[in-house]
């Protein structure tokens, strides 16, 4: 058996187009929207991501700006950047590029973006909805993750899930994602490896999301017969990317599997923006009723 390839194109394209539309009513109210990424120092593995960011945000009517910061900006100059920037009425999102210079503090820069404008679900205020059960602005890979594995038709409820990393933007939104929907979650990390038990675990997985960081680390004879197979890693390998998941091996027992590049990458970018429409739809109301 040869597994179903999942590429996002498709869902980004349905997701855009919802956008696209929600971008039209907030110019017949006058708000032209913005989404403003800050970056800090240099990383060129970042220009994919910025440059598929611009593209998709031109096609829906979204502007879309960056502040580059060198590499020595002290941590309070970064956070009077993000201050105007929440003060600023014409900006409806704000993405703050990582990873950022060790002599800053990545947790409280994030949060100090102000909650209606982050549009990556970042904040203590968006992630603590989503834990509550109540979602506004969700992390958007981990959206992107989640409804790819979706996509497939495949019915969550009671399956084996099977989460591999547990950063606070990827991994752990993905599994209160999954345990919305109802499946069985289990999130491994780097002592779950250290233990030797990661094999195990992916054996299991019925619905496997991977956000690692290792290129091909997760091995495709570890697979279950039939799984879904989400790869959100994006690993440069001499001159090609690859993910976490050795895709090759893996396809032949997975059911679907995402490739990389061409799997989630486009669709996080697709909700990325569709957070931007909610993000200033919401600055909207709130603004009306504080006119009322």
């Amino acid at each position: 058996m040869e597994a179903n390839i999942l590429y996002g194109k498709s869902l980004a394209d349905t997701i855009l187009a919802g956008v696209a539309q929600g971008v039209k009513e907030l110019k017949q109210e006058g708000i032209n929207p913005c989404l403003m990424t800050v970056q800090v120092g240099e990383d060129p593995a970042s220009q994919v991501y910025l440059s598929s960011q611009r593209r998709l945000a031109e096609r829906v009517g979204i502007s879309c700006e960056l502040i580059e910061l060198s590499a020595n900006t002290s941590e309070d100059r970064l956070f009077k950047t993000i201050d105007n920037l929440n003060r600023d009425p014409a900006i409806n999102g704000i993405i703050l590029h990582m990873p950022l210079p060790s002599h800053i503090n990545s947790k409280m820069a994030q949060w100090r973006i102000a909650y209606q404008k982050d549009v990556e679900g970042v904040t203590p205020y968006n992630l603590g909805r989503l834990l509550l059960g109540m979602p506004e602005l969700v992390p958007c890979t981990a959206l992107s993750a989640v409804e790819l594995a979706k996509s497939t038709g495949v019915d969550f409820a009671g399956k084996e899930a099977v989460v591999i990393g547990r950063s606070d933007i990827v991994g752990k939104p993905c599994a209160l994602l999954l345990l919305a929907e109802n499946a069985t979650v289990t999130i491994c990390h780097s002592f779950t490896s250290k233990r030797g038990l990661l094999e195990e675990h992916t054996r299991r997985a019925e619905i496997l999301i991977v956000a690692m960081g290792h290129p091909q680390a997760i091995k495709g004879e570890w697979i279950k017969e039939g799984a879904v197979v989400i790869d959100v890693g994006m690993n440069a390998v001499g001159d090609k990317l690859v993910g976490d998941v050795e895709f090759e091996e893996a396809k032949n027992r997975a059911a679907y599997i995402t490739p990389v590049p061409g799997g989630t990458g486009t669709v996080t970018v697709a909700f990325l923006l569709q957070n931007l429409v909610k993000a200033a739809k919401w600055q909207l109301e709130r603004e009306t009723q504080g006119k009322g």
